[in-house]
């Protein structure tokens, strides 16, 4: 027969805990609780698990602040990462899943949909450097079918294929023109009007459109 309370061993188990707590001596309500990994979790209780909002300081100094249900973040809510980055949004039992907004440590930025901790959906990366951005469509993690870059006074429309434009597209450019044309991968021969792209592609103009014209003018 043991000579420990049941509050010694829920302390042992769960750490220290100050607050309210249901018929059942349960964690229930508001409550503030010292685990024993040193983590710290100040918020609601719903039959002894982390329910509604809370906010959860980690040891190694990240920060979740938000909802919670059934001891995993659900709902709205934003995490606070030690590298300095922060994502604000929806989670679905733990995982970033719905719409969020990413806040990367060298500045850059993710406004769009996750899934699955992934970037996954409709999304709008921005480059804080160069102040570029990739507005289109994201596949686990990473941009794929259509989409575009924007730039300071031009942008590339088109497909992409893990991570890099791929086929047919078109740079728009603000002073009323087109360029159209293709990325491909590069060959051991290529003719003088390609451009070297991140030393694996190639694009390939095949004609100028003016916006007001009715098609393309093929380059010579």
């Amino acid at each position: 027969m043991s000579d420990r309370s049941s509050e010694d061993e829920e302390h042992i188990k769960l750490g220290s805990y100050e607050g309210e707590r249901n018929e059942a001596g349960e964690r229930h309500g508001v409550g503030k609780a010292l685990l024993p990994n040193g983590d710290i979790y100040h918020g609601g209780y719903e039959n002894g698990k982390r329910h509604g909002h809370g906010t959860y300081c980690f040891k190694n100094g990240a920060r979740y602040d938000g909802d919670y249900s059934q001891n995993k973040k659900h709902g709205q809510g934003t995490f606070y990462y030690p590298d300095g980055s922060k994502y604000e949004g929806s989670w679905v039992e733990d995982l970033r899943e719905g719409h969020g907004v990413y806040t990367y440590p060298n500045g850059d930025t993710y406004d769009g949909e996750w899934l699955h901790h992934l970037r996954h959906g409709q999304g709008i990366y921005h480059y804080k450097e160069t102040g570029a951005k990739y507005k289109g469509t994201w596949v686990k993690g990473k941009m794929e079918l259509a989409g575009e870059y924007i730039y300071t006074n031009h942008r590339y429309q088109g497909n992409f294929v893990n991570n890099r434009p791929h086929g047919p597209g078109k740079y728009v450019f603000d002073i009323g023109c087109e360029q159209h044309g293709e990325y491909h991968k590069q060959e051991q021969e290529q003719g003088e009007d390609t451009v070297a792209l991140d030393g694996a592609l190639k694009w390939t103009p095949t004609g100028i459109t003016s916006l007001t014209s009715t098609g393309p003018v093929k380059e010579n």
